[in-house]
């Protein structure tokens, strides 16, 4: 395996795995390459329903890997670090199916933007989260400090970022940061069935639904709005609708018949 490597299931859910266990899946250059790349590759899968980011060996990713990345401190260097992982967040941000973060341990620094990047979370009881970049007198670059403020709200994302906390599975589900907490050792398995929930509905309706949401993220109310209502049409007009409905009005059709024969 590489430093990233990706597999589909037959339901058509990728798995993105960071694999650099032996430092708790921290990014060195040719990880951020890879996972671009990985991104790209998704964005090119046609058959692509869902997709769950996660990290090796009982950690989602520590962030950058400083061993490596303290090697190249200049100005150009930083601009070279943000715009790589920063679009490459960017990148995922926009698949247009759904993606879900599945973290154990610790997702930290840049870890913590990946998490971010991604619609929802689910986090391992044990799991912890922090944009803790102010501990090396950094920011955030790749996007995690307008997601976090999108996800918690102003005063916590400020409170978190600047003051380089650490949050809780618990704390985190209760602000709305994670979606979900499953038992340590299983937050990639209850990813995956997150992500199945969802992937057993219509395709196009799915990705219909990630598109008016994001429209809600950053166009102006009354824009978001009308653009739902301009998605509406062809979702009714559908194949897939029709036979949804028809299922529906045959069944309750049947109820209502075997209602009338029991009051017989």
């Amino acid at each position: 395996m590489g430093t990233i490597s990706y597999s589909k299931d037959p339901a058509g859910i990728g798995i993105l795995t960071i694999n650099r266990p032996h430092v708790k899946n921290a990014l060195n250059w040719e990880a951020m390459e890879c996972f671009s790349e990985t991104i790209e590759q998704a964005h090119e899968d046609g058959d692509l329903k869902a997709l769950v980011v996660t990290g090796a060996e009982g950690a989602f990713s520590s962030g950058g890997d400083l061993a490596e990345l303290d090697n190249y401190l200049t100005r150009p260097d930083g601009i070279r670090l943000s715009n790589l992982m920063g679009n490459a967040l960017k990148r995922l941000e926009q698949l247009p199916i759904p993606t879900v973060a599945a973290m154990e341990g610790p997702s930290l620094g840049g870890g913590a933007e990946i998490a971010l990047a991604c619609d929802m979370r689910v986090m391992a009881e044990k799991a912890k989260v922090g944009l803790v970049h102010i501990r090396l007198a950094i920011i955030p670059a790749w996007g995690g400090g307008q997601r976090l403020l999108r996800a918690v709200g102003y005063a916590r994302a400020l409170e978190w970022i600047s003051s380089g906390r650490v949050i809780s599975a618990l704390e985190a589900h209760a602000t709305g940061l994670a979606n979900r907490i499953s038992p340590d050792g299983k937050a990639l398995e209850n990813a995956i069935d997150l992500a199945k929930s969802i992937t057993k509905h219509a395709h196009e309706s799915v990705k219909a639904i990630k598109r008016i949401l994001q429209a809600g993220l950053t166009e102006p109310a009354e824009a978001a709005a009308s653009f739902e209502r301009s998605e509406f049409p062809d979702q009714w007009a559908s194949k897939e609708h029709e036979q949804a409905s028809k299922k529906f009005v045959s069944l309750k059709k049947s109820k209502q018949g075997h209602s009338a024969k029991a009051a017989r």
